[in-house]
């Protein structure tokens, strides 16, 4: 049986549903989302769409949809503006209108990259995500995020582009590997951690059985994190504030991705470093002075290192000057998300220098 679906209500009475269904109900989802044809755009990429695309595409046209499909090389490196060129060219030779919807089929980047395509093709195209991996069903597919790379820093080109549907099927997760599969947790040990105690309580208690694919559990614990992920975008659509919690580990992880190279780390390793130089930031500012351990936090970091890898060979100070071009610095300097406990998030600025330090020292010198 499908856990219940998560409903993400919006301003202006606009909302959506995320549905945890097999790819086979995409049409039938589409009609109640009020999302219509004959065209559809499938963007997908090239590792997900020899998996996934057919039985979708069969779905598709039993319905009588026209689908059109394209794939990207799989990886990081197709959020680029070549890519997203591309894309455009390859849609407006098709002689689009504003009625035809694009459908993102894979992962994060091509989530965001076709996300990006499209709410910038004819001024907006309707959206739908299909997310197969485990960081974009709890994640990325939720909330409107949309953009790509600059060499200057990771998604600093981009568009909020809210999608009117969001299929999430959980028996896509069982093609992933195992690194993709386990590190994509790591949003889902962040949304427990910024929100919801209970949750990262279960996730302790069945992380054999989640790393494991025990079915039920999957399903269970991506429907209850995406559940925290759409609790915060209704809060803060735009990230405006109250949203920036969900930045948590990110400030530390953007960092890490570029400073070792986009795709060296997958972007839950990121941000799985990340959020144990948050836990040890936070500790230093709950007491006041850098911290000597984590405090109040170890259990907090023992359930992040289970989704973090041996510490990359990488060096502080080019880290500290990497986060200097994060695009959620503001006027007066870094932002960090911490912790005063588990589910009770704040933004710190200002934070000491020595702080940040010696955040990046645990991350870096503790093994997984």
């Amino acid at each position: 049986m499908s856990p219940p679906a998560v409903h993400v209500a919006l301003s202006e009475g606009r909302s959506y549903a995320v549905h945890f269904e097999p790819l086979a109900t995409a049409p039938m989802h589409l009609r109640e989302a009020g999302v219509t044809g004959p065209r559809a755009l499938v963007v997908t990429d090239e590792t997900v769409g020899p998996l996934w695309l057919d039985a979708l595409a069969d779905a598709l046209r039993a319905d009588g949809w026209q689908v059109e499909a394209t794939a990207v090389p799989a990886g990081e490196g197709s959020k680029s503006l070549g890519q997203l060129g591309a894309l455009h060219d390859w849609a407006l030779a098709l002689g689009i209108d504003r009625a035809t919807p694009v459908l993102a089929l894979g992962g994060g980047v091509v989530g965001d990259l076709a996300g990006f395509a499209a709410a910038t093709l004819l001024r907006g195209l309707p959206l739908v995500h299909l997310p197969t991996t485990t960081i974009a069903q709890v994640d990325s597919a939720i909330g409107g995020k949309t953009g790509i790379n600059h060499a200057t820093g990771k998604n600093l080109v981009g568009a909020f582009h809210q999608p009117l549907l969001v299929l999430a099927d959980p028996a896509t997760l069982g093609t992933l590997p195992d690194r993709a599969f386990q590190s994509g947790l790591a949003e889902a040990v962040k949304h427990a951690l910024i929100s919801d105690p209970a949750l990262a309580d279960r996730l302790d208690r069945e992380w054999d059985a989640l790393v494991g694919r025990d079915p039920d559990v999957v399903a269970s614990v991506v429907r209850d994190a995406a559940a925290v992920k759409a609790a915060v975008v209704e809060a803060d659509e735009l990230e405006a504030g109250e949203r920036a919690v969900l930045n948590f580990g990110h400030t530390f992880g953007h960092a890490l991705e570029r400073e070792a190279g986009y795709g060296t780390l997958t972007h839950g390793e990121a941000v799985a470093f990340g959020m144990r130089a948050a836990l040890h930031l936070s500790a230093s500012l709950r007491q006041g002075a850098v911290a000597d351990g984590l405090g109040p936090f170890q259990a907090a970091d023992r359930l992040v290192a289970r989704v973090a890898p041996a510490p990359p060979a990488l060096d502080p100070d080019r880290l500290t000057e990497a986060m200097a071009t994060d695009k959620k610095r503001t006027a007066q300097g870094l932002r960090f998300v911490v912790l005063d406990t588990v589910g009770e998030p704040r933004l710190a600025d200002d934070v000491p220098p020595a702080m940040v330090e010696a955040a990046w020292r645990f991350a870096l010198e503790s093994g997984a």
